[in-house]
């Protein structure tokens, strides 16, 4: 899960300042096509972009906004998927239309044109990997998680179809999602059952060498660009996204096929420990008990390809030797 917090402080259900018990969480879908993150969250943080009409729902009507969640799901200013929580989790927030703003946390996914399977199965795993982290954080089960559909059904939610006009298009429902959150919450994995094999071992956290020539785009690369090694950010299908080099130097690059990198000897299995992430653990104490000092927290950053600080129980962190 690729996690950011940008709370909506100027949103006038922020401002309200509700809190809740949370009972259950709500998948919502936006309905409309546009999967841009900025559209909806803001300011700008330096990984949104710029949202030129300024219309994200910080600012939207100010102090009369009727509708914030708790997180959005979907694309960076870069392309790459990430979720930003917008209000606290306890925070009674305004997107059920009915009495599940009091109980559940709701989220909307950033829907595009509903036809596009690889930017669907992105989204559907980042959410199946946000309802585990947050049935983890309040005592919860894949059973207290519906769609905004099922809560109309069920008469505590407004006549919204989401998210059952667009699951069904890749194979999915709220009853595999719940199966997938299961998995997750059961020490399985979070990856759709329709992902295709890559055939490559390459995978979030390698440390590469890039063999080909040209970008996935197109564009050549540049020497120094192959001159180094590289921390993969990403993985999906034949595309891999590596924008970390070996020192943890940032470069914003296109993404590169998975067919054209390779490991760096020497990395991998032998250059790292596997700490398994438990309740109450922060990247800053993992550093102290594995590396010395709370200050190196950024290498296991680094190495496993986090944005940001934020963990969870059950996340397998790869520890530098």
């Amino acid at each position: 899960m690729n996690l950011h917090k940008l709370i909506l402080t100027a949103n006038a259900c922020y401002k309200a300042g509700e809190k809740i018990t949370v009972k259950g969480i709500m998948v919502h879908s936006t309905g409309a096509n546009n999967p841009w993150l900025k559209r909806y969250v803001g300011p700008d943080d330096g990984l949104l972009g710029k949202n030129i009409y300024n219309n994200h729902w910080n600012t939207y009507h100010p102090g009369g906004s009727e509708v914030c969640v708790h997180a959005f799901i979907g694309k960076l200013n870069d392309g790459t998927i990430a979720t930003y929580q917008t209000l606290p989790w306890n925070h009674r927030g305004w997107h059920a239309g009915g009495s599940a703003n009091d109980t559940h946390i709701g989220f909307e996914i950033c829907e595009d044109g509903l036809t596009d399977k690889t930017y669907f199965d992105k989204v559907y795993k980042e959410a199946v990997e946000l309802c585990a982290y947050l049935c983890k954080q309040y005592g919860l089960t894949e059973q207290n998680i519906i769609c905004h559909n099922e809560g109309y059904k069920k008469g505590i939610a407004s006549n919204h179809g989401d998210v059952m006009h667009w699951f069904p298009k890749h194979g999915k429902s709220m009853d595999t999602f719940r199966a997938d959150v299961k998995a997750l919450l059961s020490g399985g994995t979070s990856e759709p059952s329709t992902n295709p094999d890559t055939g490559t071992t390459i995978k979030t956290g390698d440390l590469v060498k890039i063999t080909g020539i040209k970008y996935y785009g197109g564009q050549t690369i540049p020497t120094w660009v192959r001159n180094q090694n590289w921390y993969v950010q990403e993985v999906s299908g034949d595309r891999a996204v590596i924008n970390k080099n070996e020192s943890g130097t940032n470069a914003i690059m296109s993404p590169v096929r998975v067919s054209d990198l390779a490991p760096v000897s020497g990395s991998g299995a032998t250059t790292y420990r596997v700490h398994t992430v438990a309740k109450g653990d922060t990247l800053w104490g993992i550093a102290v008990k594995y590396l010395g000092s709370g200050s190196r927290y950024k290498e296991i950053k680094t190495l496993n390809g986090l944005t940001s600080d934020t963990i969870f129980s059950g996340q397998k962190l790869k520890i530098p030797n």
